[in-house]
């Protein structure tokens, strides 16, 4: 008895050493921001909207994350994210459980980071936090979120790799398998961004580019036929890698079917005391073939300038400035001036006040055949005007856990 009691003891201290060495950590976190909003011009009727409106500054969650000690400087890591609308309770990113984030991977401090599954492309993580977006969310991003400011895509099936800091330097690659046999490129997404930061000054810059799925049915359309003659014009498909950036805006939304999407973006942000100055452009190609519903390539150049004042430690106010100038295969301008408000009531829970205002001017793409005036639609939010101008104020509450 003595003998199997002394064993019992000795597998009880080495299993509370191991677990002691692993120093593993497993983190619930999440956050739910929703408002009550007012729309002008919601609707191709110009009527204005009253609504309870979620996901302005940040979209609502929660997720798990942890690390493991593999020892020798070596962590095994992982972050499940899912994103709702607390609205409605239903699901975001397309009713995925784990819709914003789902990877998993091994860090070292002097080697960097690999991580394998769901997760945001290197121009999110580097170019984006550089951006008015970052402060101020949706309401501050690029019209029809055409360059992915706002977060529109994420990607599947990716590999990425993070580098460690060196003197203010790292960078990012990543690329996103197709998984079509015969054909691998098909729906592949590949992407690298770099970012430098000094000081109060900082810089980043990047590349993405986003594949369609290749042939007509694959985008998921449907050819004419007698009974349904007009068939279905093709789109973004599920099976490409990336979710694209359409969140049901009339800006890009007739550019659904091309053949891929590439975007090139830059930032640069100084901090001065209470102020912080960022500045953006970005250059966005949505490129057709000949499974697409458009034959030109539309291009978008944006421009954005961002000015923020910490007028106390709880209180920050924001202005930004977005022009977009679409051109290749229409042309047409976008200014959107916008404002903000955040009042921290806590550590955890704080109250905003943000607007916008958009004028729209030029020609618009609205099908395959067809065109009409530029209409507004503010950010990332999909609402489409009936005239050149639309305005939202939201007033709202965000809290993380």
């Amino acid at each position: 008895m003595k003998r199997i009691a002394l064993s019992t003891l000795s597998l009880a201290l080495l299993g509370a050493a191991s677990a002691a060495h692993a120093q593993s950590s497993v983190t619930l976190y999440g956050l739910i921001d929703d408002s009550f909003q007012w729309v002008h011009n919601a609707d191709t009727d110009n009527n204005n909207l009253y609504h309870l409106a979620a996901g302005n500054m940040q979209g609502s969650r929660w997720g798990l994350k942890g690390t493991e000690d593999l020892g020798g400087g070596l962590k095994a890591i992982f972050q499940l994210e899912n994103g709702f609308d607390p609205n409605s309770g239903r699901l975001g990113q397309g009713g995925r459980l784990f819709g914003r984030q789902a990877y998993v991977g091994v860090t070292h401090d002097a080697y960097g980071t690999v991580t394998l599954g769901r997760q945001y492309d290197p121009l999110v993580d580097m170019v984006q936090p550089l951006t008015a977006d970052n402060f101020f969310g949706s309401t501050f991003t690029t019209p029809g979120d055409v360059d992915n400011n706002d977060n529109s895509s994420r990607t599947n099936n990716a590999v990425k790799y993070v580098s460690p800091v060196w003197s203010g330097f790292q960078f990012e690659g990543m690329y996103a398998f197709g998984g079509v046999a015969g054909t691998t490129g098909s729906g592949q997404t590949w992407s690298g961004a770099a970012t430098y930061g000094t000081g109060p000054f900082s810089v980043a810059a990047g590349y993405i580019r986003m594949d369609n799925a290749n042939g007509f049915a694959a985008r998921g359309g449907v050819a004419p036929t007698a009974a349904n003659p007009d068939g279905t014009l093709p789109g973004w498909s599920t099976g490409a890698t990336s979710d694209a950036t359409f969140d049901g805006s009339t800006i890009n939304g007739a550019y659904a079917s091309a053949k891929s999407i590439s975007i090139s973006s830059a930032a640069a942000q100084y901090v001065a005391g209470p102020f912080t100055f960022n500045a953006r452009y970005s250059f966005a190609q949505y490129k057709p073939d000949g499974f697409s519903a458009f034959t030109e390539q539309a291009k978008f150049n944006v421009v954005g300038g961002y000015v923020g004042y910490q007028m106390s430690p709880a209180l920050l106010l924001g202005l930004g400035y977005i022009w977009t100038h679409e051109s290749g295969d229409v042309s047409a301008n976008y200014h959107q001036v916008s404002a903000g408000a955040d009042y921290n009531l806590s550590k955890r829970t704080d109250l905003y006040l943000i607007g916008a205002w958009q004028h729209a001017g030029g020609t618009q793409r609205t099908g395959p055949n067809s065109t009409a005036d530029a209409v507004a639609s503010v950010g990332s939010y999909g609402f489409q005007a009936g005239s050149d101008t639309q305005a939202i104020v939201s007033i709202g509450i965000r809290h993380k856990f």
